[in-house]
């Protein structure tokens, strides 16, 4: 579970991007944040990965006030939080296969568990043919089916896909968002900060509506609001 428990965040120069956020997160959940840009979406996402601190308020991860944990323990919890961006964020010298494995790398993994599960997880975003291409070689939607795969790999429990579909077309919009429904349904927490009105309609999901830092709609099967 994640809990945002009566969160502030003032900034040095007084600028106020959050205001008395309380917000609870359960396991399994798809959770849409919709706001207009400086609603206060991408700094609340910071706050769960303490790239940001509170002002006021803590946040815990399970039942860890994520401001309080050691580095080693803080790079744990990341481990167990994907995450996906507009602009897919891909090495560019490296293939799909390297790209994936250098995330599992970093995490420790062994060659023989990289050899493993990078195709595995190339298949469930429906990608197994292009493995061996570099970014270059890919369409915007592939990028960002590739930046999926390489968040999923280290299997974590939390998915943050942070405006995934900014920057792309409304068939690989609607590709993307059946693909994150899917790993939804296997039972990955999945955060999804959106301005796209026709996700949230056909997402049909739980919808948190962010304005001026603050939260002023939380609705279990909403639509676009803002």
């Amino acid at each position: 579970m994640i809990f945002f428990d009566r969160v502030t965040k003032v900034y040095p120069d007084t600028s106020v991007a959050l205001q008395n956020i309380t917000l609870t997160i359960e396991p399994n959940e798809f959770v849409s944040i919709v706001g207009q840009s400086g609603a206060g979406k991408t700094t609340l996402l910071k706050m769960l990965l303490a790239e940001e601190k509170p002002s006021e308020g803590k946040i815990f991860y399970e039942s860890s006030d994520v401001n309080r944990l050691s580095k080693n323990e803080m790079n744990n919890l990341r481990r167990k939080i994907g995450m996906i961006f507009q602009d897919f964020r891909l090495i560019s010298g490296k293939t799909v296969y390297e790209n994936i494995a250098f995330t599992m790398e970093a995490s420790g993994k062994t060659d023989e568990e990289i050899e493993q599960d990078v195709p595995h997880v190339l298949e469930l975003v429906d990608l197994s043919n292009k493995i061996w291409n570099f970014p270059h070689e890919l369409s915007g939607g592939e990028k960002q089916r590739v930046a999926i795969a390489r968040a999923l790999v280290n299997q974590p429990d939390v998915l943050i896909a942070d405006e995934p579909t900014g920057n792309l077309d409304p068939v690989n919009t609607y590709d993307i968002v059946q693909i994150l429904k899917k790993i939804n349904d296997f039972g990955t927490t999945v955060i999804l900060t959106t301005h796209n009105k026709g996700i949230i309609d056909m997402l049909g999901k739980r919808v948190v509506a962010m304005e001026k830092g603050k939260i002023v709609r939380d609705d279990k099967e909403g639509k676009y609001f803002i």
